[in-house]
């Protein structure tokens, strides 16, 4: 029954998947084809970047990531948080183990989820897609308001993570 409720999702997307191949073969092959396709990119992906967080995690010493994005870092914090995630490439899910890693390492949760939203807009290779394609105004209004929405968010995230564990006091 444990198996059946850790695979359970994958479970039911299989079943769906096959009745779609049985009602419509066309779309059901189309729907196979991407989500293989897409099952392939992730598998091909992680496993160089979990190589990576392991290195980072013995290279990075845990007090010199406590003076940079510990609760005490202030706005320094949010300026190498910004820089990580413009140097960083790929798709959002390969954002998280970095992630994990911060935390597990004593970043402040409002730098991690910082990260994460920054990591989704300012990624330099996106910028410069943008800039191009939409201008530097549009770009600029985008990114700005963006990150003005990930710093309110972070310290929210913050304000409840601090509220949960004077509650649990």
């Amino acid at each position: 029954m444990k198996r059946i409720k850790t695979y359970g999702f994958f479970l039911t997307m299989s079943v769906l998947l096959l009745g779609l191949l049985l009602v419509d073969p066309v779309r059901g092959q189309h729907a196979a084809r991407l989500s293989f396709n897409s099952l392939l990119d992730m598998l091909l992906l992680l496993p160089p970047i979990l190589v990576l967080v392991g290195l980072l995690d013995q290279w990075i010493q845990k007090d010199t990531l406590l003076k940079y994005m510990g609760p005490d870092a202030g706005a320094q914090g949010y300026v190498y948080v910004l820089l990580l995630a413009a140097v960083a490439a790929g798709p959002l899910y390969v954002a998280f183990p970095v992630a994990v890693l911060l935390l597990e390492k004593g970043a402040s949760v409002r730098y991690v989820v910082f990260f994460l939203g920054a990591f989704t807009t300012v990624k330099l290779p996106v910028l410069l897609y943008e800039i191009s394609s939409f201008g530097l105004v549009y770009t600029a209004l985008h990114i700005g308001f963006g990150l003005l929405f990930f710093f309110m968010t972070a310290q929210l995230f913050e304000r409840y993570q601090t509220a949960l564990q004077m509650k649990s006091f």
